[in-house]
């Protein structure tokens, strides 16, 4: 009788064909990302070796993700995701292409090459925040953690990979291959995005347009408790365990007085532990909450920059940098998919495009921090410093919860009241709303017993949030001085289609927040609601 073994629980979301293809394809192609990193890095030495310029190759790889993260994220959300990452990655293929040709060619110049690591870059950052946002619909939710942790694995495993395949290829035949092989592994990407058929949801409410797609994404994070805790959680985590990366080569060469061998191996043993660690996740989960995993992680990394601090040999090194990793995988997973729970279909690749942002700005802000520090004051008292300011940012912090993430994009609409409705609009005016209409006055009026009064305001604290999140702006809570029971409550929108949104980004659980406000309504009728065009006299 054959006998099949249980699938380790690290590998679970691998069960879903759609996923593992991409999954696959996906690696392939941040291997070959690595490999044109490392590439580009190579041949700046040959073609201007000023640290300025070879400095500069990173650069050009992390700009964009400032400049085009919110707008990428806008995009994925308001066109057909599939055609928008086949989009991202056709680019990065044709300019990959380009980029090999002229180094084969030996057209390439400096600046031809930083310009073409930009808009390979590009391609890159445009790409993140709709493949993230994907996620959700490639695996049922119970693997969402799971699949982000092994998106996470598969990054680690291509920064182990791809900087050593990427120096094979260019010993073997020249930068020009590194360049090819990167453009091959892009169209294994492509080919994979071609073979999936997603499911397609249908579209409610108005098409949206660029600038209110970022303007709305921007507005529901700023409202949404979860996705706040997941910014401020990540922010902290990044801006101290940053220092890492800006002082390794530094500890390496000046601390420890060893050559790049071993920076190659601090980095793999890095890479090996945040790997093992993403692995070891699933059951962490069983015993930990989101929140607490991390403050352990955070605190975890504390102890590796601490034990960094003081190495003067390479098995203390190593060992900090393995600890280092470990807490880099289990923050930064267990964040993630705090940060895309958070969010529902209809904002989350902005969302997460907006938490990107954040979290890649504090590690450019931290590395460079403990770099001035390093070089003022030493690099065992900047490591030192990020080692106290994590571990006291952990403990700050330790307050936004992101547990409550899950629960709240799941609930269900309580049994109650409904919401208020408002008229239908006038014959006469239906000809000036739309898109240009100007803004709209949105008003509810309630009855509520004075007796009710703090149970009405703490309802409407989260009704605040509810309009806010669906793009509303200026919301206003007003009480009648003459008569107690009488309440006003009023928001603006910027025109009557993107009133017509609101409707359709009401998640259940935003539904039953407003029934409860509504159930509070004394009255034989439900709360009055209207709309009131803007009109230049």
């Amino acid at each position: 009788m054959a006998l099949s073994l249980p699938m380790p629980r690290a590998f679970l979301p691998l069960r879903h064909s759609v996923f593992r293809t991409l999954w696959l394809a996906t690696l392939a192609s941040n291997i070959g990302g690595w490999m044109q990193n490392t590439g580009a890095g190579w041949l700046m030495t040959s073609l201007d070796p000023s640290p300025m310029l070879v400095s500069l190759v990173q650069a050009a790889t992390m700009l964009p993700v400032f400049l085009l993260a919110l707008p990428a994220g806008a995009l994925a959300d308001i066109i057909d995701r599939r055609l928008f990452l086949l989009l991202a990655q056709a680019w990065i293929l044709v300019m990959a292409l380009i980029l090999a040709a002229l180094t084969f060619s030996d057209a390439i110049g400096p600046w031809g090459l930083l310009a073409l690591t930009f808009a390979i870059g590009a391609g890159g950052a445009m790409n993140f925040p709709a493949w993230a946002a994907t996620t959700n619909e490639l695996v049922p939710r119970e693997d969402l953690v799971g699949a982000i942790a092994l998106n996470g694995i598969g990054f680690n495993l291509a920064r182990a990979l791809g900087p050593a395949l990427g120096g094979f290829a260019i010993a073997w035949a020249g930068p020009e291959a590194a360049f090819a092989l990167n453009a091959v592994a892009f169209l294994i990407l492509i080919l994979a995005l071609l073979a999936w058929k997603p499911r397609e949801a249908p579209r409610r409410g108005p098409k949206e347009h660029l600038v209110s797609a970022m303007r709305a994404g921007l507005r529901f994070v700023s409202a949404s408790p979860a996705m706040r805790a997941a910014i401020i959680r990540a922010c902290t985590f990044f801006l101290f365990s940053a220092a890492v990366w800006g002082l390794l080569p530094l500890l390496v060469r000046q601390q420890l007085g060893l050559g790049p061998e071993a920076f190659g191996m601090m980095l793999g043993c890095m890479g090996g532990a945040a790997v093992a660690a993403g692995f070891a996740l699933p059951s962490l989960r069983t015993r930990l909450d989101r929140s607490a995993t991390v403050f352990w992680a955070s605190l975890l990394g504390a102890l590796s920059m601490a034990l960094l601090a003081v190495s003067h040999h390479w098995a203390l090194a190593s060992l900090g940098m393995l600890l280092y990793g470990a807490s880099w995988i289990a923050a930064g997973s267990t964040l993630g998919a705090a940060a895309q729970l958070a969010a529902p279909g209809w904002v989350r690749a902005r969302a997460i495009a907006i938490y990107q942002l954040s979290f890649f700005g504090v590690m450019a802000l931290g590395s460079a921090l403990a770099g001035w520090i390093g070089g003022s004051f030493g690099v065992p008292l900047a490591l030192g410093a990020a080692a106290a300011g994590g571990a006291v940012a952990a403990f700050a912090v330790r307050r936004w919860r992101i547990d409550s993430v899950a629960t709240a994009a799941a609930a269900s609409p309580a049994e109650g009241p409904a919401m208020p409705v408002p008229e239908a609009p006038a014959e006469e005016l239906r000809g000036m709303l739309g898109e240009r209409s100007g803004r709209v006055l949105e008003v509810v009026r309630y009855r509520i017993d004075p007796a009710e009064r703090a149970l009405f305001l703490a309802a409407m604290q989260e009704v605040r949030r509810v309009r806010l999140r669906a793009g509303g702006g200026e919301w206003r809570l007003y009480e009648d001085v003459a008569h107690p029971e009488r309440w006003v409550e009023l928001w603006m929108v910027g025109s009557w289609t993107e009133h017509l949104r609101e409707e359709a980004r009401l998640t259940d659980a935003d539904r039953e927040a407003l029934a409860r406000a509504a159930g509070l309504h004394r009255g034989e009728e439900a709360p009055e609601a209207a709309r009131f065009l803007n009109v230049e006299p």
